[in-house]
């Protein structure tokens, strides 16, 4: 079935309306509380249509402004990211159950995020340091940065 846009529709019954008067038997003429009553409909649909037209064009905008902010937000990220080698951080580590300080070695890309690599040393049970462990850290993981000294 195909659908019919109000503006075609609205030249269809204005052909047929005009046939209708042409032809209309002059001693029982159209009605024309009807006939405004249905110009009134069409007229009504179009302007439906027109806002409906309206608002997926606005949409459409939405949606590739929110791309385009999401693209933006991702290169913040990734600069951020970047502007953190070589700088000392402090993060959580839920495996040590201990905060644990370190210097951003790397930065790589897992799964479309910047992901930190940090070299850093935890405290062992006996009190003692490990050795220097790396770990995979993310921007939110993150809880400081030392800032560098002059």
């Amino acid at each position: 079935m195909e659908v019919t846009s109000a503006s075609k529709q609205q030249m269809d019954y204005m052909t047929l309306l005009v046939t209708q008067l042409q032809n209309q038997n002059p001693l029982d003429p159209m009605d024309n509380q009807q006939m405004a009553a249905q110009l009134a409909q069409f007229s009504q649909l179009q302007l439906t249509e027109e806002m409906n037209d309206n608002i997926e064009t606005m949409n459409s905008t939405m949606e590739r402004m929110n791309t385009s902010f999401q693209g933006a937000m991702l290169m913040a990220e990734f600069d951020y990211a970047k502007s953190l080698l070589g700088k000392e951080v402090s993060f959580y580590s839920g495996y040590y159950d201990q905060m644990v300080g370190g210097k951003v070695e790397k930065v790589s890309v897992i799964g479309g995020r910047p992901m930190l690599e940090v070299h850093g040393q935890v405290t062992l049970a006996d009190g003692t340091q490990s050795d220097e462990l790396v770990f995979p850290v993310s921007l939110g993981e993150i809880a400081g940065i030392k800032e560098e000294s002059q």
